[in-house]
């Protein structure tokens, strides 16, 4: 789980990129056997949150892509390099994200 897990430092929430049913099926190759219903009670019971995918505008040239791809490929390479180290690994967010036009949920008030 460790490679695909993603979280928050600050509330310690921590998520997997990987569904209950991929996480099923490597279980499975690996001689597991667990529905993906069983994955989801056993990753709430690691404190994993189940995360929805979110909508997404494609952006760039193949190239802007593959050069994002190479980066991502090459931080995960140095990631598993210092972990295997044992030295320590830290997750930064470096930009704040704001939802915006179509991504923009819109506030619902009520006055009572």
């Amino acid at each position: 789980m460790a490679p695909t897990t993603a979280g928050d430092p600050i509330t310690g929430l921590k998520w997997t990129r990987k569904t209950t049913a991929k996480v099923s099926q490597e279980l499975k190759q690996r001689g597991f056997h667990a529905c993906a219903r069983t994955v989801a009670r056993l990753l709430d019971r690691l404190d994993y949150a189940l995360r929805v995918n979110h909508k997404k505008l494609s952006r760039g040239s193949v190239k802007t892509r593959r050069e994002r791809n190479r980066q991502f490929r090459y931080v995960d390479k140095m990631r598993t390099a210092f972990a295997n180290a044992g030295a320590p690994v830290i997750s930064v967010d470096g930009k704040k994200k704001e939802l915006i036009g179509c991504f923009k949920n819109s506030t619902v008030t009520s006055s009572f």
